[in-house]
């Protein structure tokens, strides 16, 4: 029986791996930490100049939330049910474990990626909705950072739709961090001096 606590610190394990940070140093680009906003997400590495990178990047830091739910979830099979369920306290931990990993001294990604990985862990098709409002919103106004804090607004909307009141209170307390992490993406977007989507 997987325990809150435990769930949470798997979670925890498998979002702060910084797969950016490594597969960078592994093809030895430039250290992503002294480059452009400092992160270790995908979008800092595109900066690198590695397109190959950064998807590569992008898609291990979606899975590693996808991970670390369903992990949590086949490990939880049978508990009698806590307050919280396993599966959405592995989704907080692998969250926090990206944006605020303890071997980078707490300075991690945005958490975009990670937070669809997470999402489609516990309800794909409430990460579907995410998708497809960032795809709308990418392709409407070429921001990134607008699609991701519109998509991630969304989320607890359509998981109270269906139903997931305890996961809509999860995702809505990730997205609120998610915003916070974008604080300076939405200074620029308000000054109208953030980069678009094809100057990246």
């Amino acid at each position: 029986m997987l325990q809150g606590p435990v769930a949470f610190l798997l979670g925890y394990l498998c979002g702060s791996i910084p797969f950016g940070l490594i597969l960078t140093r592994a093809a030895g680009t430039a250290d992503l930490r002294a480059i452009g906003s400092g992160n270790i997400g995908a979008t800092n590495v595109l900066r690198t100049g590695r397109k190959d990178l950064a998807a590569l990047t992008l898609l291990l830091d979606l899975l590693k939330g996808t991970v670390a739910v369903v992990l949590a979830g086949l490990l939880a099979s049978g508990d009698a049910g806590p307050a919280i369920r396993p599966e959405l306290l592995a989704a907080a931990g692998a969250f926090l474990g990206h944006v605020l990993p303890v071997w980078l001294a707490f300075k991690g990604g945005k958490g975009v990626a990670t937070f669809l990985g997470c999402l489609l862990g516990v309800a794909w098709p409430a990460a579907l909705a995410f998708a497809a409002v960032w795809l709308s919103v990418a392709g409407l106004t070429r921001y990134s950072s607008a699609a991701a804090l519109s998509a991630s607004a969304v989320v607890p909307l359509v998981l109270l739709g269906m139903g997931r009141a305890d996961a809509a209170l999860v995702f809505g307390l990730l997205a609120v961090l998610l915003w916070l992490k974008h604080r300076a993406n939405i200074e620029r977007l308000l000054a109208g001096t953030e980069s678009r989507i094809e100057q990246k």
